[in-house]
């Protein structure tokens, strides 16, 4: 269990190692805008990550239209890796209904780079005041250079009678080091066969299985933040909080999966083909209080308090997909592979032990 621990956090850090970078760094930077229009760019930056976790997790629920014998165990552990498309790389900040509070600085140009983008900084931005003098400036963030959003699966099934399955994800909350925050992840899942359902004849005289199956899994994930008011500012007024201790990040990613899949056992090699639908959501927001600059008064920035500034729900995934791949069978060691053509296209490997 350590080690499937040690492995969920590796493709954590490697699909969202910059998020607290970007939590405590360029978020910080973003909220100087205001909460609607930080939570607009945010957004726009993230929408990548988003999409490509919610495939992700919805991948590596099962291999073959076969279900396991009554009592028999499978322990799985797989990895998949999510392609983002070039659309999805940039976006164009005059296209996301930003307030008339927030502009490109001169000479900036409106594209800027997503969470997979380019490692080059994005445009200038100026927030002004309700007179129109720029009271803050920042530079959208770069991107990381990822090509893909890896996403990690770990599960045990428990063969049911009635050629039935039914599978469960878990990881605990793990703190992922010092620096990284917290994660914890859960899920559950059902597969059947057809065949023996409808017609026990066609089961046992058709050469292939096939079978439905259903799954859902949430990831949640908190990073803790300490943003505080510029050096030199003043709170607007005395009714500003002052209070900046318990800043967060808490996301929660969530994907639905329903697939019908069709397999043939070739000795210890079984080909697979499956079709489907799956969806994902995404709530990420920010709690606590924020200190944002919305004036300056002879030369003094003047701050604003904003409680639970940023609130991002959104539904990333919602559409077919189709996924062709492997099961290899070598005694009591399984090995898979999969490529699915969803809203992301991405492939899955991974290896699992029957018991």
């Amino acid at each position: 269990m350590k080690k499937s621990v040690s492995f969920f956090a590796i493709c954590l850090l490697v699909s969202a190692g910059r998020l607290p970078v970007f939590a405590q760094g360029d978020l910080s930077e973003l909220i100087k805008s205001g909460p609607a229009d930080a939570t607009r760019l945010a957004a726009a930056y993230l929408d990548p990550l988003f999409k490509g976790f919610g495939v992700g997790l919805n991948s590596g629920w099962m291999n073959t239209g076969r279900t396991k014998q009554t009592g028999h165990i499978e322990i799985r552990l797989s990895g998949s890796g999510a392609f983002v498309p070039k659309d999805d790389k940039t976006f164009d900040v005059t296209t996301l209904g930003l307030s008339n509070k927030i502009a490109l600085a001169p000479g900036s140009g409106p594209t800027a780079q997503t969470f997979f983008g380019r490692e080059t900084a994005g445009p200038t931005m100026q927030v002004k005041d309700n007179s129109g003098n720029v009271v803050e400036t920042f530079s959208l963030p770069k991107g990381t250079g990822i090509p893909l959003v890896p996403a990690p699966q770990l599960q045990v099934t428990l063969g049911l009678p009635k050629n039935f399955d039914v599978t469960a994800r878990y990881i605990p909350e793990t703190k992922l080091g010092d620096d990284f925050g917290k994660v914890s992840l859960i899920g559950g899942g059902v597969k059947f066969e057809v065949l023996p359902l409808l017609n026990k004849t066609a089961d046992r005289i058709l050469p292939f299985n096939v079978a439905v199956g259903l799954g859902y899994t949430r990831l949640k994930y908190t990073y803790d933040l300490d943003i505080n008011p510029p050096g030199g500012s003043a709170p607007k007024d005395i009714s500003q909080v002052k209070d900046f201790s318990g800043q967060r990040v808490d996301a929660s990613f969530s994907g639905f999966n329903a697939d019908a899949i069709i397999s043939k056992k070739l000795l210890f090699f079984t080909p697979f083909f499956s079709v489907g639908y799956n969806s994902s959501k995404t709530n990420v927001g920010l709690v606590g209080n924020y200190p944002l600059v919305t004036d300056v008064v002879l030369g003094v920035k003047q701050y604003t308090t904003f409680t639970d500034p940023v609130s991002i729900k959104q539904k990333d995934v919602n559409g077919l997909k189709s996924t062709v791949g492997f099961q290899l069978d070598m005694a009591f060691l399984k090995f898979y592979g999969s490529f699915t053509a969803a809203q992301y296209k991405l492939f899955n490997a991974g290896i699992g032990i029957g018991i």
